[in-house]
């Protein structure tokens, strides 16, 4: 039976940790007193680390283990995530905009028209998905800023908790 990576990557650095130690310990009973004290160093060195090591493995092991509850890492999903951000914020910038006449109506259309799509994109993870849905309908009604604000915050949350890489 092969032994996992982790197993060996942590009986390796334990093999040098003991040996370093003793090596260490023995020079310095060396340096201090002599031959016998070299000894008493270097077996006590050794022995420390050799626990050291025994007790954290399971600690060090469980760095090794892949999450269970979590699903890999989907670059492309987050990436879509992020897009249709973007595509939302902007479309709120362009219903709400800092001046009267900012924007041109045919301007708010395309931007509606484009966070719309990438909002129901398929590779969209669902949460994403509702949360933009939230998002776009408190934008679309035009009549609170305050609500599609925390819409806006709801959905920053929402691809934030969504992430697998942080």
């Amino acid at each position: 039976m092969k032994s996992p990576l982790g197993s060996r990557i942590h009986l390796m650095i334990t093999f040098v940790l003991v040996t370093c130690g003793t090596v260490a310990g023995a020079c310095l009973g060396l340096l201090l007193s002599g031959r016998l004290m070299a000894v008493v160093f270097a077996a006590v060195a050794g022995v420390g680390a050799g626990l050291g090591s025994y007790f954290s493995r399971r600690q060090v092991l469980a760095l090794f283990q892949p999450d269970r509850e979590s699903v890999p890492a989907d670059g492309y999903a987050e990436g879509l995530a992020d897009a249709a951000l973007v595509c939302i914020a902007t479309y709120q910038a362009a219903v709400f905009p800092l001046t009267p006449d900012g924007v041109s109506e045919a301007e708010r259309k395309a931007r509606r028209t484009m966070a719309y799509r990438i909002s129901a994109y398929e590779g969209l993870p669902y949460p994403v998905q509702s949360s933009a849905a939230a998002a776009l309908e408190a934008i679309d009604q035009g009549a609170d800023p305050k609500r599609a604000e925390t819409a806006m915050k709801e959905l920053c949350l929402t691809i934030y908790d969504n992430r697998r890489g942080r």
